[in-house]
């Protein structure tokens, strides 16, 4: 995956096309870690209101575990997008959070700069990366998926590849 990563960037920096990362940069006490809920790993629950699979802690801002893979050559990003940095609700989309309630700043990011094509790919799958295409979808970008920059948690055998199918 940081193979397919890495040579996509390169391709971009030659090409002069921009490209952005979204990263998730959650605070220790998050209501999506299932220690925090008190309830066990990837079960699903209620989150302020809204479904919640409970996962095990990750991407804990300021922390090695939150960070891009030691092998990703990030010279050619030119922006960083951080998500579910609120306690309260988890964000799998990199443009708003899980109950649409607030907005990243990636979409009006992308418009200033009058982008309307994405190309995405990275983890997971079945979670950020989907919900992230169906809101650029939605938003009205033209987006296309690399399929093999992605993998999947896949809580179930075939989510990841029933992902492309919302």
């Amino acid at each position: 995956m940081i193979a397919v990563a890495n040579a996509a960037l390169a391709l971009c920096v030659r090409c002069g096309i921009t490209v952005v990362a979204s990263q998730d940069w959650h605070p220790q006490e998050h209501g999506s870690f299932a220690v925090n809920a008190g309830r066990p790993v990837n079960t699903l629950g209620t989150l302020d209101g809204l479904a919640q699979i409970w996962w095990p802690i990750h991407c804990v801002q300021n922390t090695a575990g939150a960070d891009f893979h030691p092998e990703l050559n990030r010279e050619g990003l030119t922006a960083i997008f951080r998500k579910g940095e609120q306690r309260h609700i988890d964000s799998y989309s990199t443009f708003f959070d899980n109950g649409r309630r607030a907005q990243t700043a990636l979409d009006g990011w992308l418009r200033a700069r009058q982008i309307d094509r994405l190309t995405v790919m990275g983890l997971a799958t079945d979670y950020c990366v989907k919900y992230s295409v169906l809101d650029a979808l939605h938003l009205g970008y033209a987006t296309e998926v690399i399929t093999e920059g992605c993998r999947g948690v896949n809580l179930q055998p075939e989510d990841s590849a029933a992902a492309p199918n919302g």
